[in-house]
């Protein structure tokens, strides 16, 4: 039943690899379609992303917020949602989960897909270059990289998830043929244990899909239906996925994008690496009538990917209620 969790599952992802039998492949589609509509969260395990990848990426995570403050103020984030964010700039005002009053108390440089010279879609809102530290250039090689993995594991899990729906398995690579791509590179200090404050207050994510790389720290936790704030504790190996709203109205509430927050309230600072896997801007979502059971009709409005996803940035990034 929805909600009804008291931790999340592991799913074995090496069904969805080239190759794998036709059994393999449906008990991974399987696994995915109960997490999904139950708890909206997975740990993915045999993801198929190098491990030393993985590894080097949290490296330079690190690095990069080991740098003078006045060196990552030189990339403050631009217009098109490119680059470091600095602490206490962004606070959930769109949460349909509480009230978000404190901003989150981290720091964070935000990547996102590469917009080459020439594109016909550079200078449109959210296609325009990223920016990174000249000191650390292994900062942009490995980070170009694990997106470059991290994306072919969203669309092996996407075909998935198309399945899990009873769609084709190719139903979603129309929408992707030029996906908006997130790496925020996250760090959170050790935090007070104070009211209403949070290193990411309660929130459900925007997109399609979030694929999350955390530290040993700890402090994510995910809601489940009756208000208990579940631990997701770190497991060696694996990715943490969860369902995003378009993916949770694309598949008309069967998936359920699922409330989490992240408190860090260790001695320790915390180090995570979300991946975000969304639409091409031009997408536009709305429920298939394949999927539909008979008598059952459309719960959203369709619209536009890019409408959708500019109209929560622009309330919940001070940098872009500065700008307008």
């Amino acid at each position: 039943m929805k909600g009804e969790f008291d931790n999340i599952p592991i799913v074995d992802l090496s069904g969805l690899a080239a190759g794998a039998s036709d059994e393999a492949r449906a008990a991974t589609v399987a696994a995915l379609k109960e997490a999904l509509e139950v708890s909206g969260f997975a740990y993915l395990a045999n993801h198929g992303v190098p491990e030393d990848l993985v590894e080097r990426m949290r490296e330079a995570n690190m690095a990069f917020h080991d740098l003078p403050l006045d060196e990552k103020l030189k990339l403050r984030i631009n217009g098109y949602h490119r680059g470091y964010m600095p602490m206490s700039t962004s606070t959930i005002v769109t949460s349909s989960v509480d009230k978000v009053t404190k901003p989150n108390q981290s720091e964070s440089l935000m990547i996102m897909h590469e917009v080459p010279e020439g594109s016909p879609n550079a200078g449109k809102p959210l296609q325009g270059p990223n920016q990174f530290p000249e000191s650390l250039p292994q900062v942009e090689e490995t980070a170009l990289a694990y997106m470059a993995e991290m994306t072919a594991l969203g669309a092996r899990i996407a075909g998935g998830l198309a399945e899990a729906l009873g769609l084709d398995r190719d139903w979603f690579d129309q929408f992707f043929e030029d996906p908006t791509l997130f790496l925020r590179l996250l760090h959170y200090p050790e935090q007070p244990d104070e009211d209403k404050l949070f290193g990411s207050a309660p929130h459900t994510d925007y997109g399609f899909v979030t694929l999350l790389k955390q530290d040993n720290v700890g402090g994510l936790e995910v809601r489940n239906k009756h208000g208990e704030w579940i631990p997701a504790p770190p497991i060696d190996g694996t990715f943490v996925m969860n369902v995003g709203d378009i993916l949770a109205k694309w598949s008309n509430g069967r998936f359920v994008s699922t409330p989490h927050r992240v408190r860090n309230l260790s001695p320790n600072d915390r180090y995570s690496q979300p991946f975000f896997y969304d639409p091409s801007m031009s997408a536009l979502v709305e429920c298939p009538p394949a999927m539909l059971e008979a008598g059952e009709t459309p719960r959203m409005t369709p619209v536009l990917y890019g409408d959708y996803l500019l109209d929560r940035l622009n309330r919940n990034y001070d940098y872009r209620k500065e700008a307008s």
